[in-house]
């Protein structure tokens, strides 16, 4: 079975930034799942691709992964060249502004880099921008 509504991964240690980015998309019509690490966001892509593999069906797959640059174990860049061979849009965001990084993201595949605290007009843009998604007006 296909799922119909596109979610969002949020990959961010900082349990009030994952929330209030929860909350923000929802505004839009977005779901979205927090993930407080790369391990635990990498585990659960791995567990939706076996209950696909199992059903038959479509997983369902995020339509796009926010990662902080900044992670206990895996960085988000880390996690970012992990799931390359996906073809998952990736957002990075970061609050620690740096040029390096920015060209590592962007040349890994990244669709957008936001630095935080970004306006969340901009973040939700980016994420419909990552989703395919026409803003309506």
């Amino acid at each position: 079975m296909l799922d119909a509504q596109p979610w969002v991964a949020v990959v961010d240690d900082d349990e009030s930034v994952g929330r209030a980015l929860q909350r923000l998309l929802r505004t839009a019509g977005i779901g979205a799942r927090i993930f407080r690490s790369g391990e635990d966001f990498l585990g659960a892509l791995g567990l939706l691709a076996a209950q696909s593999a199992q059903s038959g069906a479509y997983g369902p797959q995020p339509g796009c992964a926010v990662l902080d640059v900044q992670l206990p174990g895996l960085s988000g860049l880390a996690v970012q060249r992990r799931i390359a061979h996906t073809g998952m849009p990736v957002i990075v965001i970061t609050a620690r502004d740096e040029a390096g990084v920015r060209d590592e993201a962007y040349a890994s595949g990244a669709v957008s880099y936001l630095h935080k605290p970004f306006d969340g007009a901009h973040f939700i843009h980016a994420v419909q921008a990552a989703l395919g998604i026409v803003p309506a007006g």
